[in-house]
């Protein structure tokens, strides 16, 4: 199995919307791939940071299958269609893929 992570700053507004509510968008679409790619086994997201070093406004964990599923799910049109939103309200990425 392989745990992806990434951590997103926010722009304080873009797309005529707040960073809270671009994030509370973030989580909604991010989490509907659940049980929509094949080899996604584990998603989840959140917009309420407690602390982060470095800062973050949104974080997401997912749990692939392998390195195979991971890229699948990177390549696929519906995490595409999340991607093209986020690159339009964050700032800022880091991400980390590890085996578990």
């Amino acid at each position: 199995m392989v745990r992806h992570i990434v951590m997103w700053t926010l722009k304080d507004e873009a797309e005529g919307q707040t960073a809270a509510e671009n994030g509370a968008k973030m989580k909604e679409i991010l989490e509907a791939l659940a049980g929509r790619i094949e080899g996604l086994r584990h998603i989840e997201v959140s917009a309420d940071i407690v602390a982060a070093d470095p800062e973050c406004h949104v974080i997401l964990c997912s749990e692939h299958d392998d390195v195979d599923a991971l890229n699948h799910y990177q390549d696929h049109p519906e995490h595409q269609a999340c991607v093209a939103f986020v690159k339009k309200v964050a700032s800022g990425r880091k991400a980390v893929d590890y085996v578990i």
